[in-house]
């Protein structure tokens, strides 16, 4: 066994790369696909899609196990590389340790914006259960606002290039591009899959600002029953 193996953080970096992919990559693909049915409106988002992820068996295990574990893991072990990183853009001016450098803190900005959505889709929707029944209309009114726009806008923006780009290094890594060229081909290759998310990302934000909502209906009906 070579001395790269027996060493740990080699173990760990390769599974630090393997759940930035799967499952965490795969699962922002599924979320960008969900969120792009905001564009059917309010009924077939919140029955259709949210609805139908609620009714899954053991889905807080799931949840766990194959989401939140797994992203603890990158975010924690990607804080710890950053930390222990040297990337200087303007001594080494090459474009792959700019990347280096954009990864790192595209990985910050990422997890900032994962508490402030968590927050405030998961947890609001524990604490108000209105939230939860009507997560379309909760989502579209945050919206409409411009500077919850902007920050769902950045937070997209983070994601797909730290998947995207992550993607064309893992490629490096694992061992799968080792030619100049074949690394060059790949990374065009990310860059068109980084751009076709981003769209699809784009097309759920304003899904949510043009579908027909249900936010008022569902209010007055929650009044009705109240009464």
């Amino acid at each position: 066994m070579s001395a790269s193996i027996e060493n740990p953080h080699f173990l760990l970096r390769r599974v630090h790369s393997l759940f930035g992919l799967l499952p965490i990559g795969a699962f922002l693909v599924f979320h960008l696909w969900e969120n792009s049915q905001s564009r059917l409106g309010a009924e077939h988002f919140n029955e259709k899609v949210v609805g139908a992820l609620q009714d899954l068996n053991y889905l807080p295990v799931i949840e766990i196990l194959f989401i939140a574990l797994p992203l603890l893991f990158h975010a924690l072990y990607g804080l710890a590389i950053i930390a222990k990183g040297r990337a200087d853009p303007l001594r080494y001016r090459y474009m792959r340790n700019g990347m280096y450098l954009l990864q790192r803190i595209s990985g910050v900005g990422l997890l900032l914006f994962l508490l402030m959505h968590v927050s405030l889709t998961r947890i609001s929707g524990i604490i108000d259960p209105t939230i939860r029944a009507d997560l379309f209309g909760h989502m579209q009114m945050a919206l409409s606002q411009p500077p919850i726009f902007a920050l769902y806008l950045t937070g997209l923006l983070l994601a797909v290039f730290h998947l995207a780009n992550g993607l064309s290094t893992a490629a490096i890594v694992w061992g799968l591009t080792t030619s100049a060229q074949a690394q060059q081909r790949f990374a065009w290759f990310c860059v068109g899959f980084g751009l076709l998310l981003m769209a699809l990302g784009v097309h759920g934000l304003i899904g949510y600002l043009t579908a027909p909502g249900l936010a008022d209906g569902f209010s007055a009906s929650l009044a009705g029953s109240a009464t």
